[in-house]
């Protein structure tokens, strides 16, 4: 009853191994793809917003309010990341 049970942990081990090789094979394969598809990715987040913000007057009208908010957000997140550190 053991063998069985071990023969099939050894072929879970050798499938996760060969996942992980074809995982990876991808990433070192094309990295100029990924690199274009992520910055592409962010782009479009970035234009997204731009798209939004430009139509809430206020933002429109002082733009010095979503500056700040950025700025504010921009430290708080900094001063969070070094009290989980």
């Amino acid at each position: 009853m053991v063998k069985p049970i071990r023969a099939l942990k050894d072929k879970e081990k050798a499938v996760a191994q060969n996942l992980n090789r074809k995982k990876e094979g991808v990433f070192e394969r094309f990295p100029l793809l990924f690199t274009l598809l992520g910055t592409f990715g962010v782009v479009a987040v970035l234009y997204g917003f731009e798209g939004i913000i430009s139509r809430i007057k206020l933002f429109v009208n002082n733009p010095i309010i979503p500056l700040l908010f950025g700025l504010g957000l921009l430290i708080f997140t900094g001063t969070l990341y070094k009290k989980l550190d």
